[in-house]
């Protein structure tokens, strides 16, 4: 599949921003199951400085500042993207989970060595004895890891409820638990919390979900968003995506962005400005299949 991608993040002030520093994680990165064929970065206005950086999860990284002020901010990413359909996988067929997590104890070869730092806790996923225990369910002795995996975004999915007014950024993942309701970003969170709390590697991906208008129904430009799941780390097969708010293997659906430990690692935008008294953000993302 080919898709275009546009990503509009609009800021509006009551009064003049002064001075305005910023990042910005939004350029979608070549891998072996996609190929960027076309990206642009288009700020208004102009910032005084801007320029590209890696960090060090190997992400492309925008950074432009302001040091004259703005009234109103507007930052446009778009993007042409192949991305191919994954390797069929065969859960039951896997390694058994421990063998995996104790391949990374062990840290064999620099892949082990490098999936070993998303097995620890992170400043927005902090595994706990309650999520210890949930996980455990999916995971008893023996069991593949694959089959694990698919077992335990589906609990996710079937015990959780989708409710963007439940949460917010900020919102902890054992509150996540207790409330069994929340996002993407959340779910993604508790996933990763409960894979690393059994010895696992997995990361937080951020990125995009082509959605499919109901039968008969035109596609309403500008009312996709930026999503969120999970990569876990499944030792001779490498890294495994896969989305527990829809309860799928990541498909020719989904379009990669950024990958980092969580959220706070490879969010679309962040910064800090002086000035800009009450403002109001809005954001529009349109996924478009390419003919």
């Amino acid at each position: 599949m080919r898709y275009r991608i546009t990503h509009i993040t609009r800021y509006t002030g009551d009064c003049r921003v002064s001075v305005g520093h910023n990042e910005a994680w939004l350029a979608p990165p070549t891998t072996p199951r996609q190929a960027v064929l076309e990206y642009k970065l288009e700020v208004s206005p102009k910032p005084s400085l801007i320029a590209d950086r890696i960090d060090y999860f190997g992400n492309k990284v925008a950074v432009f500042a302001f040091y004259e002020g703005y009234d109103n901010l507007e930052i446009t990413a778009q993007s042409e993207v192949d991305v191919a359909a994954p390797l069929a996988l065969n859960g039951a067929a896997s390694a058994p989970w421990e063998q995996v997590r104790d391949a990374l104890r062990m840290a064999p070869d620099a892949q082990h060595l490098k999936a070993l730092e998303f097995v620890f806790e992170s400043p927005r996923v902090r595994p706990s004895e309650p999520i210890r225990a949930f996980a455990a369910k999916s995971f008893p002795p023996g069991a593949p890891l694959l089959a694990g995996v698919r077992e335990l975004a589906a609990r996710i999915f079937k015990e959780f409820k989708y409710d963007p007014t439940a949460t917010t950024v900020s919102t902890p993942v054992e509150e996540v638990l207790e409330l069994r309701r929340g996002v993407c970003q959340d779910f993604a969170h508790l996933m990763i919390a409960c894979l690393r709390s059994q010895g696992l590697a997995a990361a937080y991906v951020s990125g995009y979900l082509r959605t499919n208008p109901p039968p008969g129904k035109p596609r309403l430009v500008g009312t996709d968003a930026s999503h969120a799941w999970v990569s876990v780390f499944t030792g001779a097969a490498g890294w495994i995506d896969i989305d527990p708010t829809n309860n799928v293997l990541v498909g020719e659906d989904y379009i990669r962005v950024a990958m980092g430990r969580d959220y706070g690692d490879v969010p679309p935008l962040k910064g800090v400005f002086i000035g800009g008294g009450q403002h109001t953000l809005s954001v529009s993302v349109d996924v478009a299949p390419v003919a």
